[in-house]
């Protein structure tokens, strides 16, 4: 006997869903009989999302956006309602990276990694929070954060002070809309076998001076259980924090990191 769909009703709003862990959530979603609306910077759909949409024409629609900008934060927003009402969930996905040793790193390099990984996370989530409480609506919010945000590196301290203010403003969110019975919680991913990674990979290759590919089997074989992640683990992460498994779960930043930080 198949388990029953635990977001059935659900209307999710995902950033970031061209790939990784944003996809793997979108299709987790969807499965869990959630609607959803799909976001990415890109004006058409990538092929994955054109499968689902086919999947589930029902119950699936893309949305571009830029998450930076507030007048596209707003249309976005919008076209969700449109579509399938009020958002219930809303999965907070939409980041970008970059490194480079801390006397080099450029003002530009801020401000898009701010741009995106903190203004852009805020103010989506206010955009969905200020609907959800106007429709009386008692539902979950999920920032993603990232292990980064629990530390400093050297390389990476950009990232890594995006990160701990998604931590930061998922606490303070959680305690400002808990009066609402609305739930505000993160996800921090450790090293997650994403199509960033390589990027990721090549970055560190040229900053460390090593080999295309030692990064990244590197880190994945430091995680305590042996290996990377897969996006699906965060999705069922994800899943779990919008489901009524997790009602009485607000203010908590979940690791997801095969053991590499412990709480």
């Amino acid at each position: 006997m198949n388990a029953p769909q635990r977001l059935i009703g659900e209307h999710a709003l995902i950033t970031g869903t061209a790939g990784g862990i944003g996809l793997a959530a979108t299709i987790a979603f969807l499965r869990e009989g959630a609607r959803c609306t799909a976001v990415d910077l890109a004006p058409t759909l990538s092929p994955e999302l054109q499968v689902l949409q086919a999947q589930y024409p029902e119950h699936f629609q893309y949305v571009a956006a830029d998450v930076s900008r507030q007048d596209s934060i707003d249309a976005m927003v919008a076209a969700a309602r449109a579509r399938f009402g009020t958002v219930t969930t809303l999965l907070n996905n939409a980041a970008v990276f970059s490194l480079g040793p801390l006397l080099e790193i450029t003002e530009k390099q801020y401000d898009v990694i701010f741009d995106v990984n903190v203004k852009g996370m805020f103010f989506v989530m206010q955009a969905v929070l200020r609907q959800m409480v106007a429709d009386g609506c008692k539902g979950s919010i999920i920032n993603l954060a990232s292990q980064a945000g629990r530390r400093g590196e050297a390389l990476v301290a950009h990232y890594c002070a995006s990160k701990a203010a998604v931590i930061s403003y998922t606490q303070s969110a959680a305690l400002a809309m808990a009066p609402h019975g609305i739930r505000v919680n993160g996800i921090a991913p450790g090293v997650i076998d994403t199509p960033m990674w390589k990027d990721v990979d090549a970055q560190f290759a040229k900053a460390e001076g090593l080999q295309i590919g030692e990064k990244k089997k590197a880190v994945g074989l430091a995680v305590p259980l042996g290996r990377m992640g897969d996006p699906a683990d965060v999705a069922r992460a994800a899943v779990f924090l919008a489901s009524a498994e997790a009602s009485y779960i607000t203010a908590q930043t979940l690791n997801v990191d095969g053991g590499n930080v412990m709480n």
